[in-house]
C-alpha cells in the first residue's frame, strides 16, 4: 500500500512539473512577444515633440539630446553612433548601452577640428571631414575612452570656408565621396581650382583622386539608389534672387562627368542674371526634383528596412534643414519625393512642426537621416541639439 501511494505521488509531481515548464515556456513565449512589439520607453525632454507632425502609425521620441550642433551620422560595426557638427568643432559618439534606444552615454572624442561636418564609418575606421583636411580613426570603437591621433588621409583641399564644411560617405563602388563647394554665394572660379562645385571621389587611403560631378553649388547630403546604384545629391539654392527663385534641388548622377548647371542655371530652369548668359540651361542636367527656394535640402536617404510600410519604399527621404534669408520661413521639416522608374512624381511632407508657421519660430532643424537595423530612422537636429528615432506600429 505504501509503494502504491508513493508511486502515486512520484506521478503527480511528475505531472506538475511538466505543466510548470509548459506554462513557464507559455509565459516566457508571451513575454518575448511583448518585447518584440513593445512600446519604446518614453524618456522626459525638454523639447516639444508633441509638437510635430507625422503620418498615422509613426511615433517620435529622443533618442539622444544635448549634443550642441548634431549634424551628420555615421555607425560603427558595435553600434556606436558617430555624430559630427559644423561650427561647434566637436565629434561626439553615442552609446545605447541596454538597447532601449536611447543614447545613455555621450562621449566627446574631439574639441580641436575644423568644422568636421563630415564623418563616415568603413571597415573599423572612422573618417573625419574638416575644410581642407581627411582623417582616419583605425579601430575607433577600441580606443574610445583614450582616442589616438589620427592619420592624414589629404590636407591639399581648399581653406575656404564658405560651403567648405562636407558631408562625406563610401558609395557601392568602396570609394569615399567628398564634396567641395562653391566659396561663395554665385562666382565662377572653377579656373582657379576646378574642385570647386563639384563632388570628388578618391580610393580609402586618398589615392585615385577624381572629379565624379560638376556644378553643384553646395550638396551637404547624397546617397546610393539601392537598385540603380545611381548617386542622389541634394544642393542648396543660390541666395539674394528673391523669397521664391531659385528652387532648391535634388540631382540623380548617372554618369562621371555630368554637369548640373551652377553658376549659370539654377533648378534646370532659372537662368542666373549674373553667369546666366554664358550657356543655356539645356546644356545641363536637370535636377529630378526641383525643391522649394530656401529650404536648404541636405541629406537624402531611399528606405529598404522592414518596420515602416511597404509604399515607403517608393520615396526618397530628404531634410529640409530651412531658410535662413527668406521673408517668412520654409522648410524645417523631412520631405518626401515620390519616385517611379526613377523619375519623381509628387513632392510633400513627411514630418512637420518643427516650425510655427503663424510664429515663424522653430525648435529645430533637421539636418542627417540613418537607418537603424530594426527598420526605424534617426534624424539629427542642429539647433534642437537633438537625435531622434521615428517607429511605426
Amino acid at each position: 500500500m505504501l509503494k502504491r501511494i508513493t508511486f502515486l505521488i512520484a506521478i503527480s509531481l511528475f505531472v506538475y512539473s511538466c505543466n510548470t515548464k509548459k506554462e513557464q515556456s507559455k509565459k516566457e513565449e508571451i513575454e518575448g512577444q511583448r518585447t518584440e512589439t513593445q512600446e519604446p520607453i518614453e524618456h522626459e525632454t525638454s523639447l516639444p515633440l508633441a509638437n510635430l507632425n507625422l503620418p498615422h502609425g509613426f511615433k517620435i521620441q529622443v533618442f539622444a539630446e544635448g549634443l550642441d550642433g548634431a549634424r551628420s551620422m555615421a555607425m560603427g560595426d558595435n553600434g556606436t553612433l558617430f555624430v559630427g557638427t559644423r561650427n561647434e568643432n566637436t565629434i561626439y559618439a553615442l552609446q545605447d548601452l541596454d538597447n532601449d534606444f536611447y543614447a545613455e552615454k555621450v562621449m566627446v572624442l574631439d574639441t580641436t577640428l575644423e568644422a568636421p561636418n563630415g564623418v563616415a564609418f568603413k571597415d573599423g575606421a572612422l573618417y573625419v571631414a574638416e575644410v581642407s583636411r581627411l582623417l582616419r580613426y583605425p579601430n575607433i570603437e577600441q580606443q574610445l575612452s583614450d582616442l589616438q591621433e589620427p592619420e592624414v588621409i589629404y590636407d591639399d583641399y581648399p581653406t575656404e570656408f564658405h560651403h567648405g564644411w562636407k558631408y562625406i560617405a563610401f558609395g557601392p563602388d568602396d570609394k569615399l565621396y567628398v564634396p567641395v563647394g562653391a566659396p561663395c554665394n554665385i562666382c565662377e572660379r572653377s579656373g582657379e581650382d576646378e574642385r570647386f562645385a563639384t563632388i570628388t571621389r578618391m580610393d580609402p587611403d586618398g589615392s585615385n583622386r577624381e572629379i565624379y560631378a560638376k556644378g553643384v553649388r553646395n550638396t551637404v547630403g547624397f546617397t546610393w539608389h539601392p537598385e540603380t546604384g545611381n548617386l542622389w545629391f541634394t544642393d542648396n539654392g543660390r541666395d539674394m534672387l528673391g523669397d521664391d527663385i531659385p528652387p532648391c534641388e535634388l540631382n540623380r548622377v548617372t554618369e562621371i562627368g555630368q554637369h548640373f548647371g551652377y553658376p549659370y542655371c539654377h533648378g534646370g530652369t532659372v537662368k542666373d542674371p549674373e553667369f546666366g548668359d554664358k550657356f543655356p540651361c539645356s546644356d545641363f542636367e536637370p535636377p529630378v526634383q526641383a525643391m522649394g527656394a530656401h529650404v536648404a535640402p541636405l541629406a537624402v536617404k531611399f528606405y529598404r528596412g522592414s518596420m515602416f510600410p511597404e509604399k515607403y519604399k517608393d520615396y526618397a527621404f530628404v531634410a529640409e534643414h530651412g531658410s535662413w534669408n527668406r521673408s517668412s520661413k520654409v522648410g524645417y521639416r523631412i520631405s518626401l519625393v515620390k519616385l517611379k522608374e526613377d523619375k519623381a512624381v509628387s513632392y510633400e511632407t513627411f514630418i512637420d512642426g518643427w516650425l510655427d508657421d503663424e510664429k515663424q519660430e522653430a525648435f529645430g532643424r533637421p539636418v542627417d537621416m540613418l537607418f537603424l537595423k530594426d527598420g526605424s530612422m534617426l534624424i539629427s537636429d542642429d539647433f534642437g541639439d537633438a537625435i531622434y528615432r521615428v517607429t511605426y506600429n
